[in-house]
């Protein structure tokens, strides 16, 4: 009797845990579809920019401000984005632009398209865990084919890097200035890296923006540059040969309580002993700066009290010491590498062993605008070099954006000093590493071959997104490519310029290594992550 009921008993378990583990299913797939879905949205909403002939992107900010840029990271950056699997492929440009400097349209664009491939695959039944495993070992033949098809590079070749930097440029805003602003990167970087050429700290470069000007007139300063001007309301020196440079942090100024209070002065005689006071005291300073031998001082800006006061800079024009005041906090450590000074935090701490020399500081006008120029600086060798470029511009929105160009110019020349090979652009990586993959697909056996042929063919969207946004017919542009790939040709790739398929290698359009590596593996290992992921937990 008791063994039909014990079989009922079974059925019924195992009827429930059917339907627990179809709905556990059922939930981890829509959580997958929800976030696909998130995340290729974004990348649709850049896609558009990409390549030379890409659309540029107008953002207003919350503040009323507007720029215009096709720079995938500042897109991304300024975009509300609020779905959790949306907001990685904002910090995958992030770190594209963080490793690389640029290439942070194309990451988010590879990822896009992975996504959209992992979903067909998701869609016939293969298992996340299969198609990120399949994805890794495209991945890893992806990387081998790039290497085989790299040219190492000379950094003494000047023309190669600028060459580089030039394509970097060619699908900016600035575009039309890149016969200038490639170069003055070049020359930036190569100068901050050193003889040895071991690596570039793209923090060793300053870039002062004025409004004024064209971007023709952007050049390179071989020193230093600051925002700030000259103090010269008491007819204070603008321009001192042989400088001796004090960088303080302290205040010319009388002191005052460490708490707000109120002080009753009731007659002119307690006044007068105030006035004098504070003379002393501003002069004894004073005095003991020009013992130093400082004849330029550069002053913190100051929160508590005056930096500086009227009979302060009337005393330092006396003595034909140049002020320049409201240094910002943040500049303090540029400055004093630049000048191989130590700032000094007090008046008891003034020696001479503390100043900066150059042969030269002055303060230049570019029309309304001014700047403090100080150039001839000596410093030990064994200290890391710093340049500065001025950035001139007819509106803010174009000097924001030659900003943002030079950046990722100089990022690429970085690239290059870190990783020195170089590949050609215009699609042709991309194509050649499809084209192999592919091949590899075919011999794979079941699912692997399946799920790597799906890879090999997401990196099409590359070629395919550039033919489409500088006006071409995409399928034939894509076809033509494929089809030269597949007859041995890697540096054939699209002239955006003459409309069609060209060898990229002979036309000098070429880009770091480094920089198509990288997005390819964030990209993968982003894809990776979201397959991974089978539901979404919120917390208080």
């Amino acid at each position: 009797m008791d063994g039909p009921a014990s079989v009922a008993r079974g059925n019924g378990m195992s009827k429930e845990s059917d339907g627990f583990l179809s709905r556990v299913s059922e939930r981890a797939k829509s959580t997958r579809l929800g976030n696909i879905t998130a995340a290729r949205s974004v990348a649709d909403a850049v896609r558009t920019s990409l390549g030379p002939r890409g659309m540029d992107k107008m953002v207003q900010t919350e503040t009323g401000d507007v720029l215009v840029t096709n720079d995938g990271a500042t897109i991304l950056e300024k975009m509300n984005v609020q779905h959790p699997a949306a907001k990685t492929l904002v910090q995958l440009s992030k770190a594209q632009d963080i490793e690389a400097g640029d290439g942070t349209t194309s990451v988010v664009v590879i990822c896009g398209a992975l996504l959209e491939a992992s979903l067909e695959l998701l869609e016939i039944g293969i298992h996340p865990t299969i198609i990120s495993e399949c994805f890794q070992i495209g991945l890893d033949k992806s990387l081998g084919v790039l290497e085989s098809m790299s040219t190492p590079v000379d950094l003494e070749n000047r023309e190669e890097l600028v060459r580089a930097a030039s394509t970097s440029l060619n699908s900016k805003v600035v575009a039309q200035h890149a016969s200038l602003l490639a170069p003055l990167s070049v020359d930036a970087v190569l100068s901050i890296a050193g003889d040895e050429r071991q690596g570039a700290d793209l923090r060793n470069i300053r870039v002062v923006k004025k409004l004024a000007g064209t971007v023709d007139e952007t050049e390179l300063i071989p020193g230093l540059l600051l925002n700030q001007t000259a103090e010269s309301g008491a007819s204070g020196p603008t321009r001192i040969e042989k400088a001796k440079i004090a960088l303080i942090q302290f205040q010319l100024s009388p002191p005052k309580t460490d708490m707000e209070n109120s002080v009753v002065v009731q007659d002119y005689a307690a006044m007068d002993r105030i006035l004098k006071e504070e003379r002393t005291y501003i002069l004894q300073l004073v005095k003991k700066i020009k013992a130093t031998g400082a004849n330029v001082l550069l002053i913190q800006k100051s929160i508590l009290r005056d930096a500086v006061t009227d009979l302060s800079l009337h005393f330092l024009a006396k003595v034909k010491i140049m002020a320049v005041t409201d240094i910002e906090r943040d500049e303090i450590e540029f400055i004093s590498k630049t000048l191989d000074c130590v700032p000094i935090a007090s008046p008891e701490a003034l020696s001479a062993d503390k100043l900066g020399k150059a042969e030269l500081v002055e303060e230049v006008s570019f029309g309304s605008e001014k700047v403090v120029k100080v150039t001839g600086i000596s410093t030990t060798p064994d200290k890391p070099k710093t340049v500065s470029v001025l950035l001139r511009g007819s509106s803010q929105m174009v000097l924001d954006e030659a900003e943002r160009s030079i950046h990722d110019a100089m990022c690429v020349v970085r690239c290059l000093v870190k990783k020195r090979a170089m590949i050609p652009g215009g699609a042709a990586p991309e194509m050649e590493v499809s084209v192999q993959l592919a091949k590899l697909a075919k011999q794979l056996p079941g699912h692997q071959g399946f799920c790597v042929g799906k890879y090999a063919k997401a990196l099409e969207v590359i070629p395919y997104t550039l033919a489409e946004n500088a006006g071409l017919n995409p399928i034939e542009i894509v076809t033509e490519l494929r089809k030269l790939h597949a007859e041995g040709l890697q540096t054939y790739g699209i002239n955006v310029k003459k409309g069609t398929v060209t060898d990229i290698g002979e036309e000098q359009v070429v880009m770091p290594l480094l920089v198509f590596t990288s997005a390819l593996s964030l990209a993968t290992e982003a894809v990776r992550m979201i397959l991974k992921i089978d539901d979404i937990v919120m917390t208080r």
